[in-house]
């Protein structure tokens, strides 16, 4: 792995570019495949219909992904 403090393209912090771009790459694959994104939503439905359902949607209204 390269030195992150050479200035090779790797800033840190804020601007980790490499992390970045890899995250946007992974994130381009996942949405390729339905059946993963499907599932991903089946998933996230019966959680929050599930025992938990009460604390993520508290979480969700907490971290102002729920204005409408």
């Amino acid at each position: 792995m390269a030195d992150q403090n050479t200035g090779s393209g790797g800033v840190q912090g804020e601007g980790d570019y490499e992390s970045a771009r890899r995250y946007q790459k992974e994130q381009h694959e996942f949405a390729k495949d339905s059946g993963r994104v499907q599932k991903g939503a089946q998933e996230a439905e019966d959680a929050l219909e599930g025992p938990e359902g009460d604390e993520l949607e508290r979480a969700r209204r907490e971290t102002g992904q729920g204005h409408h």
